[in-house]
């Protein structure tokens, strides 16, 4: 491992990091990750509780409403362990729903539905629509007040784990503004909720219809707060998709040199060839680079400007370099690599998954250039 140490890597984050590979290694085999394909849920609920129990829910969650009171920067090396394991869990929806509580709920929101998901009660967000914008305020679902309750129309696309959760914050235009709304999923009838066919098919997700669904108008995030929330799920969505692909690289490039070292072509393994070896040291040194825009990310989040920066480098360098080292891993498989059943392939759906959500590679290079220019 390089030396994160300049970078911020604190003692919580490498006893988390310790803990978290361990425990992901044990729940997460690769043959257990194909089973849970295949199921409707897609995920383990006895690993589920057990992270509950472990606290990882309430990482980033202060004491106040049950949590550890740590901040974001913890969650990081968690998510890394996930993505190296390709562990299948709520955990990444569930935890930005709770930062979206901290940084736009009501008091009495935070006081109800924070501590029920440091219990393990799933949470996700509904923010994508139709219209594909990465840009979360530009929203067509719509909040009409109705006495005492606010009538939603609309539809949200890809809204994780929407099936397990037990509260979906969605976003809306209410009296003209974006805003987000708290959903109890009693409240959603099941014809609502669609499951969608995505290229992770480790992860779940659903398109949610919002007509005919009722909610009390206290369900509204503080009208105040609507865009430092929203800049916040954007800027947490952002640094833990990155910290996920960052483990998800350091497998795929531990798988590729498996194979490398074991299969033998005109009496030679085929790793000893330069042509493969190459472009294995590339795959190498473009996840080293993302880990550290990772951790650099994590240590700076709370800085004003600087934190935005380095989420939105993290995200496009964890793009790069987990889109290269699978597409490598693909080719050097040869045939085998274009089948299903080569795991290269589900490295490469996961980054490609991830280009999608949150804005992909050009997007945070725009940004970013808007932040530096």
């Amino acid at each position: 491992m390089n030396d994160l140490g300049a970078l911020g890597f604190s003692e919580e984050q490498a006893d988390l990091m310790e803990a978290a590979s361990r425990f992901c290694r044990e729940k997460s085999p690769m043959e257990k990750v194909r089973k849970l394909i295949e199921t409707e849920e897609g995920y383990d609920a006895s690993v589920w509780n057990e992270i509950a129990d472990l606290g990882w829910l309430g990482i980033a969650i202060p004491e106040d409403y049950d949590g550890v009171g740590l901040s974001i920067a913890e969650v990081a090396p968690v998510m890394e362990a996930m993505g190296r394991s390709m562990l299948a869990t709520p955990f990444f929806s569930t935890t930005l729903a709770a930062q979206a509580l901290l940084a736009g709920g009501t008091e009495a929101q935070k006081k109800a539905l924070l501590p029920e998901i440091v219990g393990g009660v799933p949470a996700t967000l509904a923010l994508a629509e139709a219209n594909g914008e990465w840009d979360l305020t530009k929203i067509e679902a719509r909040a009409t007040a109705d006495g005492d309750t606010l009538r939603l129309n609309g539809a949200k696309r890809f809204v994780a784990d929407a099936a397990a959760a037990r509260y979906v914050i969605a976003s809306v235009i209410a009296e003209n503004a974006p805003a987000l709304v708290i959903i109890d999923a009693k409240e959603i009838p099941e014809s609502a909720l669609r499951r969608e066919t995505i290229i992770d098919e480790t992860k779940r997700a659903c398109e949610l219809t919002l007509d005919g669904v009722i909610v009390p108008k206290a369900a509204l995030f503080d009208p105040a707060k609507s865009r430092e929330a929203f800049e916040r799920i954007d800027l947490v969505a952002n640094l833990l998709a990155s910290a996920e692909m960052a483990g998800a690289c350091a497998a795929c490039i531990d798988y590729t040199i498996e194979y490398l070292t074991t299969r033998k072509q005109f009496g030679r393994t085929i790793g000893s060839y330069q042509a493969l070896k190459h472009p294995t040291v590339d795959a190498y040194v473009e996840y080293e680079q993302a880990r550290s825009h990772v951790y650099a990310a994590a240590h700076s989040f709370s800085d004003q400007g600087a934190g935005e920066i380095a989420v939105r480098m993290a995200k496009a360098q964890s793009l790069k370099a987990l889109s290269y080292a699978a597409d490598r891993s693909i080719q050097f498989h040869g045939g085998f690599g274009f089948t299903y059943d080569c795991d290269a392939q589900l490295y490469r759906r996961r980054a490609a998954f991830h280009a999608s959500q949150f804005g992909d590679e050009t997007w945070q290079r725009q940004r970013l250039a808007e932040l530096l220019f």
